[in-house]
């Protein structure tokens, strides 16, 4: 596939970068994780397809959307083929562990635990823990303390900060996790659960899917979350060069006009099956 002529600059500077490491004199490399991917001829990256607008399914079934932009212009650049590995979210570093795929990019927060596990390329995006309910009581909280209610139920995304936070901080309420977002959604719109605890984006997403549906968004993020590309542990090579690689899509303001075509609005909501 051809690169968009608005990535040439861009892909230019990561083609140089990602040059230096497909010499043909010995290699001396402290790992081999890039290299690898490089004789490969394509870049496996895990995502769950189903966390719009960062990755999600359009009409076609093609995988689309703001992180898939990223790892795209990357695959552009270093001349590989990219191939997207759908996991549930609870899947993907342990897929990531076994090699199964090179990259991981679903709307990872950068949280010690994990990162006790894997390393990170980013941020490529400061997101933040938000509530979803038709309460406006639950959405106008100040303190997420007050969420801590005895009777509630709360959904969240299992294997997410959400879940964890509900699980660690939301004590007295019952926690029910959810596979993927649709299904949580859906939990709040038909009264299985009080609230959902996600992404602020999953939030906003849900109010405008479902307009009729009495669904509130907390105005605020009570939490700031940075998303990053996780990448295995012994590859630091490889992690330079996604690292150096999100820094120059921020520097040349390709970044900012992947979140202006995703991020701003749900225009590109006319994409997803109806």
């Amino acid at each position: 596939m051809r690169a968009p002529r608005l990535l040439a600059p861009v892909l230019l500077l990561l083609t140089a970068c990602a040059s230096l490491t497909s010499g043909s004199g010995p290699r001396t490399s402290p790992d081999a994780h890039l290299q690898h991917i490089l004789d490969r001829g394509e870049l496996r990256v895990g995502v769950t397809a189903d966390q719009p607008p960062l990755n999600m399914r359009d009409r076609n079934g093609d995988v689309v959307g703001f992180e898939i932009d990223i790892v795209q212009a990357l695959a552009h650049a270093m001349g590989l083929e990219l191939r997207l590995v759908v996991q549930p979210f609870a899947d993907l570093l342990p897929g990531l562990e076994r090699g199964e795929t090179d990259l991981v990019i679903s709307g990872l927060t950068m949280t010690p635990e994990r990162n006790a596990r894997v390393a990170f390329a980013g941020p490529y995006y400061i997101s933040g823990m938000s509530v979803l309910s038709r309460a406006k009581e639950i959405v106008d909280v100040e303190d997420p303390v007050a969420l801590d209610v005895g009777g509630r139920r709360y959904a969240a995304l299992a294997g997410t900060t959400s879940e964890k936070f509900v699980r660690d901080i939301l004590s007295k309420a019952t926690l029910l996790s959810a596979p993927d977002y649709e299904v949580a959604v859906q939990m709040v719109i038909d009264g299985r659960a009080d609230a959902l605890l996600a992404d602020s984006l999953v939030c906003s997403l849900a109010t405008w899917r479902h307009p009729d549906a009495g669904l509130r968004a907390m105005a605020t993020p009570f939490t700031v979350e940075p998303l990053g590309i996780a990448i295995p542990p012994d590859a630091p090579l490889l992690l330079n060069l996604v690292d150096n690689y999100v820094d120059t899509l921020e520097y040349t303001g390709l970044l900012a006009s992947f979140k202006a075509k995703w991020l701003a609005d749900g225009s590109w909501m006319k994409q997803l099956p109806r």
